[in-house]
Order: C-alpha cells, then structure tokens, then sequence
C-alpha cells in the first residue's frame, strides 16, 4: 500500500506521541466542524500543541487527513483478516455477520476511524488511497468466505451476492454513524438481521457430506481442507490438500457448528 509521506518521521517516543495527538485532535475537530472549516491552528489548540511543532510533522490539513486514512485502511485490513481467520475456525454465516457488525461498531466508536468512514462518502476527492480497488479487495475476500459456507456457490454468484452485502452494509452503516447515538445499536440490529435474510438462502449446507467435510482434520496438520480419496477397508479416504498425506475415516473428527 502508498504511504503518504510526512515531512518528518517522528523517531523518538515523544515525536510519536505528539504525532498521535495531533491525529486524534485533527478526528476531534473534523468531526465537530467538518473538514472544510478545519484549520492547522484548530487542531494544534485541540492538541495542545503549538502550530510549530504541527508543522514539523503536516504541511497542512489535507496531510494530516491523509495520515488518517492511511490508519484507516490499515485498521481495516486487520480488522478483515481477524474476522476471516476466525471463521476458518468457527464458520456459521450468521455468527460471521454478528461479529463483524460489533467489530465495526467497536471500532467506529472511535473518532479518528469514523470520521474518515463519513467523509469517503461526503468528498472522496479528498482520498488519495481509498477508492473502488480497495473496495473491490473487501468485496472478493467476502465472496471468498460465502464459497467457504457453501463450495458449490458459483464464483461469479459470491461476487454478486457480496458486492450486495457491502453496498447495503455501507449505507446502513453510514446512516447508522451519522444519525442519533441513542438509535446505533438498534439500527446495528436491523443490519445484522438483514444481511442474515439475505444470505441465508444461499448458504445453508448443502448435503451430509459437505457437514462431514467441515468437521473432518487431517491428523498429520491438523487441515480442514480435505478431499475424498476414494475407500480403503469399507471406509472413506481423504486426502490432505496441504500437507499431501492420505488418511482413512477414524476419529479425526473436530466439534464444530457447521455452516447455517
């Protein structure tokens, strides 16, 4: 990913957490009074800091909103590949949508996300990194997890029903930060339920043997991605796709919720 590039990298502990302060100060003032009434000398009062020391770090606002959405982007590419590593462990659609809407409500608590967030919406000319690629990476991670819930889900199918998802979710969402604090948890409700209607259909498991696949180690890595490899003494062999070694049907069986 570009980096937007300071004038000065704060080195020394200090630096940095000046630096922060200015962030979270810069999210402050451009939530109460929007970016375009934003000044350098508002943000550096709200960071008690002098307008020198600001301009050390940021040339002007637009720098520092720029170091704002590169934390942004950051923030969310790790919040993802949380969310997805977990549901390789644990993937029931709807506990997969629970959680990612209180992830993101958690996180959009805080000032220096959610106001990057609303302004995407309100000025994406002011953006230099986050645009429809990135969009696009979010969407094809999540057809990923759906063709995870169901493999017989085709590609061009899970690309559809997740661009669907994230553009409901983002003007839900959207409208969610930007009304009544008091209405968020209920409106983060309404999405979660939503989304799960609409999925559901979908990616309900398909047959007995797609259950016993998502149950099913390999012994030697502890896998879960397995294909059947014929029969050997009456019982099923599988296949490991990642460590390559063969097993038979015994007790390699993992107690967890299948998908739906």
């Amino acid at each position: 990913m570009e980096k937007i590039v300071m004038r000065r990298q704060p080195q020394q502990k200090r630096s940095q957490q000046r630096v922060e302060k200015i962030l979270r100060a810069a999210a402050e003032v451009f939530a109460e009074v929007g970016y375009e009434a934003a000044t350098t000398h508002l943000i550096a009062a709200r960071a008690q800091t002098a307008i020198g020391s600001l301009y050390q770090f940021f040339p002007d606002k637009l720098a520092i909103f720029h170091a704002l959405e590169t934390r942004h982007m950051e923030r969310v590419r790790a919040i993802n590949a949380q969310l997805l590593q977990y549901t390789q462990q644990q993937s029931p659609f709807a506990e997969f949508i629970d959680r990612m809407v209180d992830t993101y409500a958690a996180y959009f608590e805080d000032p220096m996300g959610r106001v990057v967030y609303i302004q995407y919406f309100l000025a994406p000319e002011l953006f230099k990194l986050f645009d429809e690629t990135f969009n696009e990476e979010l969407i094809q991670q999540y057809a990923g997890f759906l063709r995870q819930c169901n493999p017989k889900l085709e590609v061009q199918k899970s690309e559809r029903l997740a661009e669907t998802v994230h553009q409901c979710y983002n003007a839900l969402l959207l409208n969610a930060l930007r009304g009544e604090e008091s209405k968020r948890q209920w409106r983060y409700e309404e999405i979660k339920a939503l989304l799960v209607a609409y999925l559901r259909s979908h990616l309900q498991a398909e047959s007995s043997s797609l259950q016993v696949m998502k149950v099913m180690i390999c012994p030697h890595c502890h896998s879960e991605r397995l294909s059947k490899n014929g029969h050997r003494y009456g019982k099923q062999r599988y296949l490991c796709k990642d460590c390559g070694r063969q097993f038979l049907e015994r007790n390699n069986v993992q107690s967890k919720a299948t998908p739906g």
